[in-house]
């Protein structure tokens, strides 16, 4: 039985296939200003790498900002339970899951099953969220990718960064520079920011172990390593964290079809 998941966030879309419940392959690519096009190059790429051709996918479940604009899907789910549903495949135990995506981040408790059971994001300004690192590493003129491993090799402390709109953190950012901080300690301050503010969502929704990281800021080691300080508990974070949500509707997709193949008697 294979099905595929689609999530088409705010800055990146991706996709996965499933063989029953093996991972087969996974595509990942930049969100552009099409969503139906940014789902149909990641599901290209899934598929060349599965060597599949989409005739083959039995079902397919789009999810994220972009779910409702995906042809090739048959249905849609919301990202929260996606990522409930991913987090548990990747980690059984999990109870608790931090997605910090691009736009928004969301606390999301869940049972054994992967099913939600209580949530909280925040999604009015992204500087809460991973946009919000991308400008601030345009501004500050570094790659994206240094920015977490330099805000743990401080050079005099960290620089407060207390805006929660990203507009005033840049200018807030500025007026660092201008001032002659080091930029190290500049990006400490503001991994420190993010994650005290997901740490507030976490404690709204309750936190349990185990804990999951999803979404493009797990690659960031020094909001990661600034949350589980704060939560005291290590963060289970899967080889590649932006696929988390699309596992999660590629597995909504098989269990549609599982339901759909069941005679009525059995249902």
């Amino acid at each position: 039985m294979i099905t595929a998941g689609v999530d088409v966030g705010s800055l990146s879309g991706k996709a996965v296939v499933l063989d029953d419940n093996r991972l087969v392959s996974w595509g990942l690519v930049p969100t552009g200003p099409d969503s139906a096009e940014t789902a149909k190059e990641a599901m290209d790429i899934a598929l060349q790498k599965g060597n599949l051709s989409l005739d083959r996918i039995e079902f397919v479940v789009s999810t994220g900002y972009g779910r409702v604009v995906v042809p090739f899907a048959q249905r849609n789910v919301t990202e929260i339970s996606c990522h409930a549903k991913g987090a548990n495949y990747f980690f059984p135990g999990a109870r608790t899951i931090l997605d910090m995506g691009g736009q928004d981040c969301k606390a999301i408790r869940c049972d054994a099953n992967g099913k939600v059971v209580n949530f909280a994001m925040n999604d009015k300004c992204a500087a809460g969220a991973g946009r919000s690192m991308e400008v601030m590493a345009d501004l500050l003129q570094i790659p994206l990718d240094e920015i977490g491993p330099r805000s743990l090799q401080l050079d005099q402390g960290e620089v407060a960064v207390s805006s929660t709109c990203t507009v005033f953190a840049k200018s807030e950012v500025l007026a660092h520079v201008r001032q002659g901080a080091p930029t190290n300690d500049i990006l400490a301050g503001l991994c420190a920011a993010l994650a005290s503010r997901v740490y507030g969502l976490l404690r709204r929704v309750g936190i349990e172990p185990e804990f999951v990281i999803s979404g493009g800021i797990g690659k960031n080691v020094g909001v990661v390593t600034r949350v589980e300080q704060k939560v005291g508990l290590e963060a289970n974070i899967c080889f590649e964290p932006q696929i988390v949500g699309a596992v999660g509707a590629a597995i909504f997709a098989r269990d549609t079809l599982v339901k759909q193949k069941k005679p009525a008697a059995a249902r």
